[in-house]
Formats: structure tokens, C-alpha cells, sequence
């Protein structure tokens, strides 16, 4: 079998329902542009089938366990001979999308961030510990991951002198981009999405 050397890699975290099929379709996705995609599970094995399940499985997960399981994908991601290890990236969606962010938090090395829309965070003293550029996707509709929380982070993130790419699609709110979230799906604004998502990690992970 012919290994390819020095290939970029991601971790890619799942929403608040789970490893599902839509996120293990974005890994392939992923894949398919020429990363090693590492879809982690948060919830052990766990995927929620109604939001009432999602939410309970989200509030179950410890804090600190999670981050662990981050920190060991990245370490996976690191271990890996195929892997070039100075081009590791991080990408999530809603609950992920904020342990996007965290895994920006931990890890001084990750090359690349995409936040859609997760929590944020505009504490200075966390803010400093991020070194990667980070893109954030957000609706304006959105009443958990609010523009005001959004323009608070960029302005935050811009002020501590870090790399940071914002955009706020008006008419969306939140989960977006996904098609089964069928009254706030909106395909333009997710095409839009994924070609912003392609064209960052490329310039961040492919250079």
C-alpha cells in the first residue's frame, strides 16, 4: 500500500447529537480534499435521536474528560507517520464548534480553527493562548451564539493581535449548515459556508 508523507490532518468534532451520519459525511468530505480526518466521539458511542436526547447526552459529557479526548486526538493526529505534524486543524459544529475553540486553547501548535457556531470565549487571558487562525461562521439569526458574542470575540481576538476571519450569514440561525435541521437549514449560506471552510484550511493546512 502506498502511504502518502506529510499530509495535513483535522480533528473533527460533532454537534450536540453526536458522531452521526452528517458529521462522519463532512470527515469524508474533508478526506476527500486531501486531510486525515479524525471524526472523535464525544459521547462514547451515544447519538442522540431527538433534541431532548442531545441535550441531556451534551450536558452528561465532563468538561474535563472531554478536553482530554481533544488533546488525545491531537496527539493521535501527531503519532501518525503519515501526518505532517505542523499542519493539524480543528473543525466543529455547534457543541463542537465550541470545543473547536477549546482545542485552539490547549494545543500551541494547531495550524488552523473553524468555529461554527460554538461558544466563544473573551476572557484576554484565553484569548493569548491562541496562536492558530481561527474562522468563525455564525447566523444572525442566532439566539444561543449571538452577533453581539460574535463581534465581542472578533474584537477581542483582533485586539490580542490574533489571526481571525468572521463571517455572519444574516437570515441563518443556528445549525445552518445542516440539512436536517429542516426549518433553519438555508443552502446558500451552506454552500457558502463550505467554500469559505475549504478555502481556509487550504491556505492554513496545504501551505
Amino acid at each position: 500500500m502506498h502511504v502518502k508523507y506529510g499530509i495535513p490532518a483535522l480533528i473533527v468534532i460533532h454537534e450536540y447529537w453526536g458522531l452521526n451520519d452528517w458529521v462522519k459525511e463532512q470527515a469524508s468530505k474533508l478526506a476527500d480534499q486531501g486531510y486525515e480526518a479524525l471524526a472523535i466521539d464525544l459521547y462514547r458511542g451515544k447519538v442522540a435521536t431527538t433534541p431532548d436526547m442531545a441535550h441531556e447526552l451534551m450536558r452528561g459529557v465532563p468538561e474535563d474528560r472531554a478536553k482530554r479526548d481533544l488533546h488525545a486526538a491531537f496527539e493521535f493526529l501527531q503519532s501518525q507517520p503519515n501526518v505532517k505534524k505542523n499542519r493539524i486543524g480543528a473543525i466543529g459544529w455547534c457543541m463542537g464548534g465550541g470545543y473547536a475553540l477549546d482545542v485552539a486553547l490547549q494545543e500551541a501548535t494547531l495550524a488552523a480553527d473553524v468555529i461554527n457556531y460554538g461558544h466563544l470565549a473573551t476572557d484576554p487571558a484565553a484569548i493569548n493562548k491562541i496562536n492558530s487562525p481561527i474562522l468563525g461562521l455564525f447566523g444572525g439569526q442566532d439566539n444561543g451564539i449571538t452577533p453581539d458574542d460574535v463581534h465581542k470575540f472578533e474584537a477581542a481576538m483582533k485586539q490580542a493581535g490574533k489571526r481571525i476571519d468572521i463571517k455572519i450569514y444574516d437570515n441563518a440561525g443556528h445549525a445552518f449548515e445542516n440539512p436536517n435541521n429542516k426549518d433553519g437549514y438555508r443552502a446558500a449560506d451552506a454552500a457558502d459556508a463550505w467554500k469559505r471552510i475549504s478555502d481556509f484550511l487550504a491556505a492554513n493546512l496545504k501551505k
